[in-house]
């Protein structure tokens, strides 16, 4: 799916993301990513569920976001804009595409954000108020945060297997 927001384009195919220009943000400029490398980064962007990025006149892909779910909930993750292409409405193309034009648009979804609130609210978005959370700070070692045999990519013939018994 692709839409046009100016001299922008928002498309969603897996294909067309540029995740060396994802991980260039994330680990540099995302207060969220920096603790991340880059290949746990390539490897979320290549398992996620679904991706959308925005794309200046060039091609250069300059906005992103993925998503991972179970079916009927999905997690929203990784929403950014390059600083000097703010302001265009991106944020709110790539958003609207992921959540509500195309497969996801009937599920549960649920971000983790110090920003962009009023972005969000847009989308029906709200702080869960009444609740307690308590995060616990992730003690992963620096050369690999998840052990590549923790995560079954999906579509796999593990994942379709079910759980070992």
């Amino acid at each position: 799916m692709r839409a046009a927001v100016g001299e922008y384009e928002i498309d969603d195919d897996p294909d067309r993301i540029d995740a060396e220009a994802a991980v260039a943000f994330l680990t540099t400029q995302a207060y969220w990513g920096r603790r991340r490398d880059a290949g746990l980064i390539r490897r979320q962007i290549r398992e996620s569920w679904r991706v959308v990025g925005a794309y200046e006149a060039t091609g250069a892909m300059v906005g992103f976001a993925r998503a991972f779910g179970d079916g009927t909930a999905a997690y929203l993750a990784d929403v950014y804009v390059l600083p000097g292409h703010r302001g265009a409405g991106l944020g709110k193309a790539i958003v609207r595409m992921m959540i509500e034009d195309g497969p996801g648009a009937g599920y549960r979804w649920m971000l983790h954000t110090s920003d962009a609130h009023g972005l969000y609210r847009q989308f029906g978005f709200a702080a869960a108020d009444g609740q307690h959370r308590y995060p616990r700070k992730h003690r992963y070692p620096r050369e690999r945060r998840y052990p590549a045999s923790a995560v079954t990519p999906p579509g796999s013939a593990a994942s379709r297997a079910g759980p070992r018994r």
